[in-house]
């Protein structure tokens, strides 16, 4: 589940900061930087490092009231602590590109010392990360985008790489039985996302399976729930769903608990929540690729620290967080975790 050479860096990583202690303290607060974005308080440390005078802005797609990000946000907000720096995070309100490209645009602007963002459409946003790095300002990638950073130039990225993850998710899939599947997908056009769906469907096909992309909304779990009934109803061969995150997760259990196919249907996901990890460990579903996203937030905070106070930067420029796998065996112990915000 957990991939120890991962876990052993994030350690060497936070002692490596000067003076690094155990006492930690609450943050101070910032204020909304305009009515396009989410942002939430920045948290100011004074915790292990010190009061610091640096500040850093995180862009990311996702909104830190998603399960998912929320975790994100609450491994920013730790590291914000741990090293002292200021931080602020920004999300637009929806998946839209051109307002996350803007939100980076005003971070720019604003001369922080550093950046961390997340890069689910590399066209779309490859002119404003670069104009940060061409601005002086060192920028480090997290979540999504590990098949850019290196050529876009940000100091290092930190997260799994998706085709891989989709792929051993297709390798699970079809060592359980699985021949006919559907690939559920919450975010057309997020790169990442159909990364996801195209490792996945290689292993699949490999296996002698097959898969076909279904199209939900993010923003409405109760027709998304409808549209992959009707999408069962259709396609009666499907013997397997995988989903690409809880939003996409949670719609697809409540539609075979309604139409009573959780027996006939296998169901597994990406990402983590509370009730994908409740349905594993009841075995409602078969597994959860775990990418670990508190690192995808606490990390990026201590790389830009310690390249900003002592030039250190990562050999080969990718931190990988995942792919583990939570499993039915596993998921008491990481629903603890997930209680703690953390997992």
């Amino acid at each position: 589940m957990k991939k120890l050479a991962v876990a052993s860096t994030a350690a060497l990583l936070l002692a490596g900061l000067p003076g690094c202690k155990k006492e930690q303290s609450s943050g101070d607060n910032h204020p909304d930087k305009g009515p396009t974005s989410e942002t939430s308080p920045s948290s100011t440390g004074s915790g292990p490092a010190g009061k610091s005078d640096l500040r850093v802005v995180v862009v990311s797609h996702g909104q830190a009231s998603d399960p998912f990000w929320s975790v994100v946000k609450n491994g920013v907000d730790q590291a914000a602590v741990d090293t002292g720096i200021k931080v602020e995070y920004q999300a637009p309100n929806s998946f839209d590109m051109v307002a996350m490209g803007q939100l980076i645009d005003a971070a720019v602007a604003s001369k922080p010392d550093g950046i961390a963002v997340s890069i689910p459409d590399p066209k779309a946003l490859k002119k404003p990360i670069q104009n940060a790095i061409s601005a002086g300002i060192p920028v480090v990638s997290f979540n999504s985008g590990s098949g850019v950073a290196k050529e876009y130039g940000v100091i290092a990225h930190v997260g799994q790489t998706e085709y891989e993850a989709g792929y051993g998710a297709g390798l699970r899939m079809s060592s359980a039985g699985a021949k006919s599947a559907l690939c559920i997908n919450q975010e057309v056009g997020n790169v990442a996302l159909d990364l996801r769906c195209k490792g996945f469907t290689d292993a699949m096909n490999k296996s002698g399976g097959a898969v076909e992309v279904l199209a939900i909304e993010l923003a409405d779990p109760t027709e998304s729930s409808q549209r992959i009934s009707a999408a069962l109803v259709s396609k009666s061969n499907v013997d397997s769903m995988l989903a690409l995150g809880p939003t996409g997760a949670v719609p697809a259990l409540r539609a075979l608990k309604k139409d009573k196919k959780l027996d006939k249907i296998k169901l597994a996901t990406f990402d983590l929540s509370p009730e994908v990890l409740v349905a594993i460990r009841d075995g409602e579903m078969l597994f959860a690729v775990d990418q670990q996203q508190y690192m995808q937030g606490y990390l990026p905070i201590v790389l830009l620290k310690l390249y900003l106070t002592n030039l250190n930067t990562l050999g080969e420029g990718l931190l990988r967080t995942g792919p583990g796998f939570v499993i039915r065996e596993n998921a008491e112990r990481v629903i603890d975790l997930s209680k703690k915000g953390t997992r």
